[in-house]
């Protein structure tokens, strides 16, 4: 049985538990340290997997993947990206995430921070890595929440802002936020990134958080940012990866759990992916970021919402209906996921990266 459409007129994935062990962590019938530690015995899985295969096979594995990548659309299953994440209530994500809903890895410098101090120390990174100005006419791929477009109308009132969301909740949110703070040099364009078109040579800067996952055909996508940047222009990229290994997240067998309900059509890049598709923008700088971060990040996440259960509960079951119990369980299990993953062997295998690229002038 599938759960009621939510407000945007498309059906929620199959809203049935999956069989077996996996089942029971999705009904909430297994301790949380019990669905943790399934969660590093995968992580692990996969690492052993990558090792076993010999440095020649995974090397090989690496090239075709990158092949596979530029004969890709630019990304695939958009409207499952927005089904599993960007069409959900604001006012879950108001609970869950810090008072900037920001929808992605946070930076914890001493690591006892809060989530909201590691929200804006995050944002001032992005500002200085993408040397950020005002004045300066800048483009944001995958507003998300609009943590780092509000952040830039904040910080650069002379600035000329325009956000892309694929979410027409999301830009609601964003522009109701802009009229109460008076920011007019903010434009919110909902829109497919496969159908997107602006003009050429209008923006000295594009930032991008966090949406490089869901896309595929990076020499196509790296293409068209350059040509929408003017000479001299810089892109800068937020993006989860793993160390050295590159894999889609797939929605078929058993252990494909994050897959099918949070990132179908979704990939796992390599720290080293972006620099394979340096034919319109030359790579200027690259910064790793520990795994830890995203650790904390998700911790905090996942004790929001059981701080705000009471709160989320009617909200789950509006968008859910029937099955609102067991995403609930979803959306906890998916926050335990990330916090496993990147702080797996201490936060030095699946890690964040960022990318300073350049249009040459």
């Amino acid at each position: 049985m599938n759960a009621p459409a939510l407000s945007g007129g498309f059906e929620l994935p199959a809203d049935r538990p999956a069989p077996g062990l996996l089942g029971l962590a999705e009904r909430g019938l297994l301790p949380d340290a019990v669905i943790r530690a399934g969660i590093r015995r995968l992580c692990a899985t996969r690492l052993k997997e990558e090792r076993d295969r010999g440095v020649e096979a995974t090397a090989y594995a690496f090239q075709q993947g990158i092949a596979q990548l530029r004969a890709s659309p630019l990304a695939i299953h958009t409207d499952a990206a927005n089904r599993q994440h960007y069409e959900l209530p604001a006012e879950f994500f108001q609970r869950c995430l810090g008072p900037r809903l920001k929808y992605s890895a946070c930076w914890y410098a001493r690591g006892d921070e809060t989530l909201a101090q590691a929200e804006s120390a995050m944002l001032e990174l992005y500002g200085e890595r993408a040397e950020l100005a005002d004045g300066q006419d800048i483009l944001e791929l995958g507003c998300g929440w609009g943590s780092l477009t509000l952040w830039m109308a904040e910080r650069y009132p002379h600035a000329r802002i325009t956000a892309v969301s694929n979410s027409r909740t999301q830009r609601a949110w964003i522009e109701e936020r802009c009229r109460e703070r008076g920011f007019g040099h903010v434009n919110v364009i909902t829109c497919d990134v496969n159908r997107l078109e602006l003009a050429p040579s209008a923006y000295d800067r594009c930032v991008s958080i966090e949406m490089f996952e869901h896309m595929r055909n990076y020499e196509v996508l790296l293409a068209r940012i350059a040509s929408w940047l003017r000479p001299g222009g810089a892109l800068f990229v937020h993006i989860f990866c793993h160390r050295t290994a590159m894999y889609p997240f797939e929605t078929e067998g058993e252990d494909n759990w994050m897959g099918r309900h949070f990132f179908t059509g979704g990939l796992m890049p390599a720290a080293d992916t972006l620099l394979w598709f340096q034919d319109a923008l030359r790579l200027e700088r690259r910064w790793l970021v520990d795994g830890r971060h995203y650790q904390r990040t998700a911790e905090h996440w996942l004790a929001n919402q059981d701080h705000h259960r009471d709160e989320i509960e009617p909200l789950m079951q509006a968008t859910y209906g029937p099955a609102a119990r067991l995403w609930t369980q979803r959306w906890r299990m998916f926050w335990m996921a990330c916090a496993e993953l990147f702080g797996h062997a201490g936060g030095r295998e699946w890690m964040v990266a960022h990318y300073r690229m350049r249009r040459p002038a």
